[in-house]
């Protein structure tokens, strides 16, 4: 297995992610030997494999598969709901990590399968997951993973961009940083990540406007905060990848934690 794996903790029950998490929490690194979904009824979570990173906030949920090692951190205060899926509905959802769009029928449904404690046998039960497994199956997922490099020297220069996703720099400029030329990193990129520098830096802040939107800010402010020349540039690069205006997004995810 990966050093990923090697170092993760095998966990029977999911009591250590069951409770509030304060902002900037981490869960480290673990796997079931069940699938898992993870719904954050406020705040947001970042789920962080060795092959990507997911951000669900608002209406957003989070299928991790069996076995699969993972990591979370909480931005903002949040409230995490935490249910294991029985292995039917797991063959049924996709066999990596994703984030699905959640319907308020879907959402309202896993609110209450997870926070009340149903006798996992009754007739309610088996009805509410039903429910889950109709509407996730149908749910579009967030196209919105972003890929993680497996070679140490594109990673030391993503690992920069994580640390701040409004810096500037070029990739020769990030490359006569951590040791490498330019070309070997344009290179790694297409080949690591299959995609562009430019494109993972623009997934990257991409990523983190979700969550600054999700907290409220304004979409002027997300744009400054991370790094665009203007806000004209943000909201065109945010409606290509995520499907709406930041501004729509916002006021969804508002509505989806009243």
């Amino acid at each position: 297995m990966t050093e990923v794996a090697q170092r993760a903790v095998f966990w029977t029950d999911d009591s250590p992610v069951c409770e509030p998490m304060a902002h900037g929490e981490d869960i480290a690194a673990h796997f079931h030997d069940y699938g898992q979904l993870r719904y954050a009824a406020s705040g947001a979570l970042v789920t962080t494999t060795k092959v990507g990173t997911w951000v669900a906030p608002a209406n957003r949920i989070t299928w991790v598969p069996p076995f699969y090692v993972h990591s979370s951190r909480s931005y903002g205060e949040t409230d995490v709901r935490v249910f294991p899926v029985p292995a039917a509905l797991s063959e049924e959802l996709p066999p990596e990590p994703s984030v699905f769009v959640a319907s308020a029928l879907l959402r309202e449904a896993y609110l209450a399968m997870s926070g009340e404690h149903e006798p996992a046998a009754s007739e309610r039960s088996r009805l509410l997951l039903a429910v889950i497994g109709a509407e996730l199956i149908r749910a579009p997922q967030e196209p919105l993973r972003l890929p993680e490099p497996s070679d140490p020297r594109l990673k030391a220069v993503t690992d920069l961009l994580h640390a701040d996703p409004a810096m500037s720099a070029t990739l020769a400029e990030l490359g006569h940083r951590t040791g490498s030329s330019e070309r070997t990193l344009s290179r790694l990129f297409g080949s690591d990540l299959s995609m562009s520098f430019h494109q993972w830096r623009t997934l990257l802040r991409i990523q983190r406007a979700l969550l600054e939107l999700c907290a409220g800010t304004s979409v002027t402010e997300t744009a400054m905060r991370l790094g665009w020349a203007n806000p004209g540039s943000f909201i065109n690069a945010f409606t290509d990848l995520v499907g709406q205006t930041p501004g729509r997004y916002r006021s969804t995810a508002g509505a989806a934690h009243s």
